[in-house]
């Protein structure tokens, strides 16, 4: 137990000295000193009405009512309400949510149904039960193909994916020495590579058009809402699939917990990293659910494991889960045509307005070049509109929802 004793001077100074840094202060010269918080001063003490009083002016002092058309990778998703009283329960939510499933078999059915609705949608094989986010997803893949192609250790990746992805990718391959090579146009000869990560519709909204390069892996990044309408990434051949689920019914929440997902051909799924549940039966013939295909490093040695992602986003694949189910494949359907149909119908009316449209063929995002962003974003905020994501100066990334009405999108209009 002696670990758990604070370190006394000796100690710090020992491990200061190690780190080659003279003093804690050290630590912390990177961020810059009007982002440091000073002394923790604080109050006398209050009763409970009071901190009410006190917690409710704080937050009156917080803007709530803009209209978001903001995407870029979290997007303002309509979500029922019934889904946070079912997945807020004790049952599911708790303070170890929901770590060691191996017996929970609520949990375990619940990963088994999410897993089958991503096969559903993807056109896969199989599909886990979530890992961290989509960056993770997109990473973890990429280490996934790494282990079913040993030809080399060059793996290509689309410019045109998110970047918050690529920055995690890139972090990952160094760690496992593999050569990340961004690519515009893919080459023509790609059989010297691992694989080649495509996102569609990719970061700044546009659908690619995606065929199987030759002698290589196929792993596309997706985001499942628009699996609604365009078609899956099985019918052009993909051999691993990765996705974000924070479209399928997951709040903004300020940037997470979300989730992410890996889906690939059933050749494949023992080098798939993250959680499995499988459907059995038990010693007296009724129907069971289980983890199975165990790859995690806490059930196998540590250096077969394919990840060392030991748990999962399960509560999050309940809320994706909940809410495909809520929804229906018609409920689904309609969400999707919703967010498409107003994102054309703002960029057809930005065209008429003398902007122009970036995208030759996009979803529900697009670009918009606005000749001046800063202007053009301020403008839209002094309606409460959040118009987009400035690209660059002159550049904006605009999402639509079914959460935005035909009256959002004139207001917009008439803004800018």
């Amino acid at each position: 137990m002696k670990n758990f004793l604070v370190h006394n001077e000796n100690a710090k100074k020992e491990m200061l000295r190690d780190i080659g840094v003279d003093s804690i202060s050290d630590l912390f010269k990177q961020i810059a000193s009007e982002a440091r918080m000073g002394s923790l001063e604080l109050g006398n003490a209050l009763s409970e009405l009071e901190v009410q009083r006190k917690v409710k002016g704080l937050a009156a002092k917080n803007k709530t009512d803009f209209i978001s058309f903001v995407g870029g990778g979290v997007y303002n998703k309509f979500v029922p309400a019934c889904i946070s009283q079912v997945a807020n329960r004790f049952e599911f939510l708790t303070a170890y949510t929901p770590y060691q499933a191996e017996v929970a078999q609520g949990t375990l059915q619940i990963m088994y149904e999410f897993q089958t609705m991503i096969s559903r949608l993807t056109g896969m094989d199989i599909a886990n039960a979530t890992v961290y986010d989509g960056a993770t997803a997109c990473a973890e893949a990429i280490l996934m193909a790494a282990r079913i192609n040993k030809k080399s250790n060059k793996f290509l990746v689309s410019k045109n994916i998110n970047p918050e992805y690529l920055r995690v990718i890139k972090t990952y391959a160094w760690a496992s020495d593999i050569e990340i090579e961004i690519f515009d146009k893919l080459p023509q000869n790609t059989s010297e590579y691992i694989g080649v990560l495509v996102q569609t519709p990719d970061y700044y909204g546009e659908i690619q058009e995606i065929s199987k390069p030759e002698g290589t892996l196929l792993v596309v990044c997706v985001d499942l809402s628009t699996l609604s309408i365009l078609k899956p990434p099985s019918e052009y051949d993909a051999d691993i699939v990765v996705a974000d689920i924070q479209t399928l019914g997951i709040p903004m929440s300020f940037g997470g917990p979300h989730a992410g997902v890996i889906a690939c051909k059933d050749k494949y799924m023992r080098q798939m990293p993250g959680r499995l549940a499988g459907r059995t039966v038990d010693k007296d013939g009724e129907q069971a659910f289980t983890l199975t295909i165990q790859t995690r490093e806490q059930h196998i040695k540590r250096e077969k494991a394919t990840s060392n992602i030991c748990s999962n986003q399960a509560l999050m694949g309940l809320w994706a889960t909940l809410y495909l189910s809520l929804m229906g494949e018609k409920g689904f359907r309609q969400a999707g045509y919703l967010s498409a149909k107003g994102a054309h119908k703002l960029a057809d009316g930005l065209i008429k307005k003398g902007y122009k449209v970036l995208n030759e063929n996009f979803f529900n995002e697009f670009v918009a070049d606005v000749a001046d962003a800063d202007k053009f974003l301020s403008a839209l905020k002094a309606k409460n509109i959040l118009g987009g994501i400035k690209l660059d100066s002159r550049k904006v990334l605009i999402a639509v929802t079914e959460m935005n009405s035909e009256e959002d999108i004139q207001l917009y209009l008439s803004a800018v």
